[in-house]
């Protein structure tokens, strides 16, 4: 892993507009979102188009052309990253679905709540649906939950991230976890 405060400088000198500070920072940061991607995409459907490369390489375009954001460090910047690949994916889910002619996608009922996240049959547009509701209902779960599934950002990570304890990370996560399983399976009742 590249160091982090190298990472963190290049972040703030690409804030500022620094072309050569975003010129090194790709090096340093591509590793990490293949990563980010490849674990995106280890959930998607088995005929999924979009491979690896082109989620990171369009990601980081969407990233480095953000003008409104001022990076704090390396957890904030991959915490937006994961953000910006999740909508990639619903935008890319959603086309699919519209050239399928009405969908077709797979609905699925979850067991556990405990088990909900290692689901990789998961419909990546059931979950963007819920993750809306979560988000009008706690914001903070919802940024919780897209830190550390999307953005798989550890409990410490996301308690820097949002400025808040590891231990109400923790809390936040287990009951964003359940109110999911709830919702997605409620919602799905009457759609198997």
């Amino acid at each position: 892993m590249p160091d982090q405060a190298s990472t963190t400088q290049l972040l703030l000198g690409a804030s500022r507009g620094d072309q050569q500070a975003l010129d090194r920072l790709f090096p340093l940061v591509y590793e990490e979102l293949r990563g980010l991607a490849d674990r995106y995409l280890q959930s998607e459907r088995s005929d999924h188009t979009l491979q690896p490369t082109a989620l990171v390489h369009e990601a980081y375009l969407r990233l480095v052309d953000q003008t409104a954001i001022t990076w704090q460090n390396r957890a904030h910047f991959f915490s937006v990253a994961a953000q910006v690949m999740r909508h990639i994916l619903v935008d890319h889910a959603r086309a699919h679905r519209r050239m399928k002619r009405g969908g077709g996608a797979q609905k699925i009922a979850l067991d556990e709540a405990v088990s909900f996240f290692q689901d990789r049959d998961l419909d990546l547009l059931a979950l963007d649906e819920a993750l809306a509701k979560l988000a009008t209902l706690d914001s903070q779960q919802n940024l919780v939950v897209e830190l550390r599934f999307f953005g798989g950002l550890t409990i410490e990570e996301v308690a820097e991230v949002l400025k808040i304890a590891p231990v109400t990370v923790n809390r936040e996560w287990r009951a964003a976890k359940i109110w999911l399983h709830r919702e997605m399976s409620t919602g799905f009742q009457g759609k198997i």
